[in-house]
């Protein structure tokens, strides 16, 4: 820190302008002009120092108190006989005063130009200096920056090296890993494959029951209605049997009636 105040130091002595001299006090006005009424303020000068701001104000006031007292003396010349003499007299020290204040603002300007230019180059040569001051620890800090990178690089050369050491490795544990992964597909497939199957074969064997049960429905009522048609075939046949059992007893009666006949007229 010591280094660093004594290089500020030195950086300042040689590079701080000096400072442009005091502004010059303004004339007073025209001991001839008339001015009765009071100024806006009598006690308005220039401050010493480089204070610019406070001697800003003072030319601001001293503009509005030069205005003002030309607006009394312009009022004050219509009471005189020479009119227009006295007008001219008011404005010519109005343009005095006013040129000797616009001569003070250059000069402001210029004293403040000067400073913001100083300044600027003390700001300059400070950091300059601690710039110069923090180069040891600047080449410190980069030699660290340097020594870290360089061991970072290290880390990540023997990084680089497990990584192609162990790369055969991980190579067989990733084909091993995609043999079991397409094993496992493989046998994924076939238990969907087989359960398709399955549920095929159930449907053809429902379909097949359903056949069946139709198809045995339908032998059982062909079946029935052939009994059925039998059984009234067979009862028509007993009927017929019958009506031809009782026609041949009717015609054996009528045979017997007439041999008895027959024999009556023979006796």
């Amino acid at each position: 820190m010591l280094r660093l105040a004594g290089v500020v130091a030195i950086a300042w002595s040689l590079l701080l302008l000096p400072q442009a001299a005091s502004a010059q006090t303004p004339k007073p006005i025209d001991a001839t002009t008339s001015v009765t009424e009071k100024p806006l303020d009598d006690a308005a000068g220039t401050p010493a120092g480089n204070d610019f701001e406070s001697r800003q104000k003072a030319l601001d006031l001293r503009s509005e108190e030069n205005n003002y007292r030309y607006g009394v003396a312009q009022h004050n010349c219509y009471s005189k006989f020479f009119v227009n003499h006295c007008l001219d007299n008011a404005r010519n020290a109005m343009r005095v005063v006013r040129q000797q204040i616009r001569t003070e603002q250059l000069a402001l300007d210029e004293e403040q130009r000067v400073q913001h230019a100083s300044e600027r180059d003390r700001q300059t040569a400070i950091k300059r200096a601690q710039y110069e001051a923090d180069a040891p620890a600047r080449a410190t800090t980069e030699k660290s920056n340097e020594a870290s990178f360089a061991e970072k690089q290290r880390q990540n050369e023997l990084a680089a090296a497990q990584r192609n050491a162990e790369e055969p490795q991980r190579a067989a544990n990733q084909a091993a890993y995609d043999r079991k992964q397409a094993d496992y597909q493989k046998q994924l497939d076939e238990a969907r494959a087989r359960g398709a199957q399955d549920a095929r074969d159930r449907d053809q064997k429902a379909q097949r029951f359903e056949e069946k049960q139709r198809e045995a429905a339908l032998h059982k009522a062909e079946v029935e209605a052939r009994q059925k048609e039998a059984a009234a075939k067979e009862q028509q046949r007993a009927l017929d049997a019958q009506k031809e059992q009782a026609r041949q007893q009717q015609i054996k009666q009528q045979q017997q009636q007439q041999q008895q006949q027959q024999q009556q007229q023979s006796k």
